[in-house]
Order: structure tokens, then sequence, then C-alpha cells
């Protein structure tokens, strides 16, 4: 027989309350503030929607996180919610206890309504006013009596309806709410109908941009018309973006095509002056530019992430390791770039540039081998701020894994790291043998003992789609 927590005194009264939703509004106006969170919370799962909205209507904070609550309200509850708005906005003479100045609907999870509603482990103010971030570092915008905060998911088709409803209401009533959309992104999504959301959105709000669909490259000349004018942006995701089908009687147009595309591309990036954090996935339309475009970035990058990136060519990741810009990486992210008899130079001289900041170092699935990390192992040992560090899915001998070991034991900041199973694990067809993998992780057991700092190490098969990992723990 299971034991269910009993109800609170609190969330009796807020049921008793609810029953009589006629008696629940009246008594708004004499409600102590910090009741206010926890009864929201129970109309809702409830389903008493007059209530609901007649809470909206006497807010008492400046800010109502809804979309920590319930995500993205269904239209339903959106509509009748922002029309309780439409009415406060156009009164001259508002009710005496709303104080409502931004409206949150992005998902930031329920750690405010937790504190709100007591939770021992949080601290917070309950009447006090609730900070938020700015709309933008450098936007500037009429001062308008209601903020809303949003972030654009468009990924399936139903929550279509209820971003346009809001991106709709809010350019119906300009003058009194400013709608700021902080992050967009596109999942499986056309241009056709990214264009659509574009067009409607405050584009110097956008501080975040993700988009993952084979779009082609003049479509990426047609979205970078947009991206410019992102004057604030931080974090920029493109996946996926495509050459042109080979067609050969079309061979020298196709050509021209791409190149006026990826130059209105540039242009557009070097206006971008707050870019921190470049995320590129399955970049081909990059393989032998690769420099043109590290070479129009206007300020240094915190971040740089290329997944699948066997497409470029030896002279890109050349370009890649010695652009200036990423002098001051925390995050350097490559999985499938071919090294290859690649100079481990250019690497090692970014990893010596970066030392003093770098916290995460992911090198997975890069075809190196003994020798390139035998080249970078002096410098990797003096990367004190990091915290993650992957090199997996590459063909070392067990006494690479043991350098490799020894020469990060000093990182005390150290977090979480993932090695490549040793060579001499594999069998001549390629499988795994658990007899030999069981004889490695003991003999990294002994020098991880060794070397006296608890710690666990991960070992990853060389083939991504296995899964298979193997612990090594000492503590």
């Amino acid at each position: 027989m299971s034991l269910q927590t009993p109800p609170t005194l609190l969330e009796l009264a807020g049921e008793s309350l609810l029953r009589d939703q006629a008696s629940a509004i009246s008594a708004l106006e004499y409600l102590p503030a910090e009741l206010f969170p926890p009864l929201f919370i129970q109309a809702y799962h409830g389903r008493t929607w007059q209530p609901l909205t007649a809470m909206v209507h006497a807010w008492p904070f400046t800010l109502l996180p809804l979309g920590g609550l319930m995500q993205l309200p269904p239209v339903m509850v959106l509509k009748a919610i922002l029309d309780e708005l439409d009415v406060l906005l156009a009164q001259k003479v508002r009710p005496r206890r709303w104080k409502l100045r931004v409206l949150d609907l992005r998902n930031m999870g329920d750690n405010l309504w937790r504190m709100w509603c007591g939770d021992s482990t949080q601290k917070c103010s309950l009447t006090g006013p609730v900070a938020v971030h700015s709309s933008s570092p450098d936007m500037e915008h009429p001062l308008a009596p209601l903020e809303v905060f949003l972030d654009l998911d468009f990924n399936e088709r139903d929550r279509d309806r209820s971003f346009m409803y809001i991106i709709q209401w809010a350019q119906q009533r300009k003058e009194l709410v400013h709608l700021c959309c902080k992050a967009l992104r596109f999942f499986d999504v056309p241009f056709e109908r990214a264009r659509k959301v574009l067009d409607a959105v405050q584009l110097d709000c956008i501080q975040e941009v993700e988009v993952d669909y084979p779009w082609d490259l003049p479509t990426l000349g047609s979205f970078a018309l947009y991206l410019g004018q992102m004057s604030n942006l931080q974090r920029l995701s493109l996946s996926h973006i495509n050459l042109l089908a080979e067609e050969e009687e079309h061979w020298v147009s196709k050509q021209q095509e791409e190149q006026r595309s990826f130059s209105q591309f540039l242009t557009q990036m070097r206006r971008l002056q707050h870019l921190r954090d470049l995320n590129m996935e399955s970049p081909s339309f990059l393989r032998g530019r690769l420099d043109q475009m590290l070479r129009c970035l206007q300020t240094p990058l915190d971040k740089l992430s290329v997944w699948f990136c066997w497409q470029l060519t030896h002279s890109d990741l050349r370009h890649l390791f010695q652009c200036p810009n990423l002098r001051q990486l925390k995050s350097l992210r490559l999985y499938g770039a071919n090294l290859t008899n690649f100079s481990a130079k250019p690497l090692r001289a970014l990893l010596e540039a970066v030392a003093p900041t770098l916290q995460d170092l992911q090198l997975d699935n890069c075809a190196m081998v003994d020798s390139q990390v035998e080249a970078i192992l002096p410098v990797l040992s003096r990367c004190h701020q990091l915290r993650k560090f992957t090199i997996s899915e590459n063909k070392f001998s067990m006494a690479t894994v043991e350098k490799l070991l020894r020469h990060t034991a000093g990182l005390r900041s150290l977090e979480f790291e993932l090695y490549p199973i040793p060579l001499e694990c594999y069998r001549t067809e390629g499988t795994v043998d658990q007899e030999r993998v069981a004889l490695i992780q003991a003999e990294l057991m002994e020098t991880l003992s060794e070397l006296g700092q608890p710690r666990t190490i991960r070992l990853h098969t060389k083939y991504f789609s296995s899964g298979d990992f193997y612990l090594v723990a000492f503590s």
C-alpha cells in the first residue's frame, strides 16, 4: 500500500475556495500576495479558467512566469489571459494591486514557482521586484507598459498557431506591448514558413538562432538578409546547409549562384557584433571557404562547435586552428574532422593560446593517431580550467591512453573524461574482445591508483552507433 503525502492546509484552503468560483474571484481583492502563486497553480491544474484570468487582473507581482508553469499554454487559455490583459491595458486607472510588467512565456523551468510556493531549499522575495533579463544589450524601443518574453521553437505545426496568435496580438498593440523573442529555432521547417515568422518579429531582440533543416546555399543567402538585422545575436547554430544538386549542363551558373549566395551570407555575418557562440553541423557549404567565414567574424568567439565536418579540407582545418578570433575560446568541439595525416602543429598552437580559458575540449571521431596526441600532451596538461575532455572514437594504443591519463592528472577542474578503448581490445574483424577490455580496465585502475586522485573515466568503442561505454573509477 503506497503512502501519499497528505495535502497541506494551504492546498485544502485553495481547493475549498475554488469550488465557489464567484467567491474566489471576489476574495482576490483581500487575498495576501503570497497566496496568489499556489492558488494560480491550483486553478490551472483544476482548469478553473475564470479564477485564473481574474488572478491575472489582480496579479500583485511585477513578473508572471507563465511559461515555467505550463510551457506554452493552449490557445484557449492564452486567448483568455491576453483578453484580460487587453482590458487592463486599455484602462487609464488600473487596479490597485496590479503590478504586472513582464509576462514571461518562455519555458524556464518551475524553480520560481517552487520558490513562491514555499520550497525550503530556495530563497525568494515574495513581494519585491523580480529581476528579468533586459530585452537586448543594444536595443532601443519605446517604453511599453507590458513586456512579453517568448522563445519561438518551430518544430510542430500545432504550436505554430499559438506562436502566431501571440505575435499578431502583440503587433496590434505596439504602443502597449513589447514582444521580445530572444530565441528563434527552426526544426524541420522550410524557409517559406520561417520567413512568415521573421517578417513578424522584432529582429534586434533575437539573441539565439538555431536552424536544423536541409536548406541549400541560396536559401541561406536569403535567410542572411534577416540574420544581418539581428544586431544582438550571440549564438548561431546552422545544420545541414547544402550545396545545390549537381547538374552538369548548368554547372557554371550553379557555381555563380552559390558564390553570390555565400557572399551575401558573409556580408550579413560581418554585421554581427555580439556573436560569441557558433555551432555548425554537416557544413558542406563551407568546404574550401571556411577561411572566408572565419575572417568575417567581428568578435572573438567563446564557443565553437563543428559536427560531422569530414567535408572540410586540411586547408580549412589549418585556417580554423589559426583563426585569431578563436584565441579566447572556452569551448572547442570538433566531431568527425578528418585529421588523418594532418600536422598537429596548428592544433597545438591553438591549444597553447586558449589554455588559460578552455573549459570544454571535444575531439571525437577525428581520425587521430598516437603521434598527434603525443604532440599536444604538454599543452593539454596546462589547460587548468578544463572541465570536460572527450577524445573518443580515435585509434589510440593503450600506451597513449595511459599517457593521456597522466598528463591530465593535474587538471583539478576536470569533471568528465571520455577516451577510446585502446586498439589492443579489438579482434582482427574489428569487434571488441570483452576479456581484453577487462584486462585494460584493471591496468588503467592501477594507473589511477598510482596517480592517487579520485577519478572516474569512461571508455568508448570506436563505433558511435554501438553506444558501448566502460567505466573505470578510483575513489
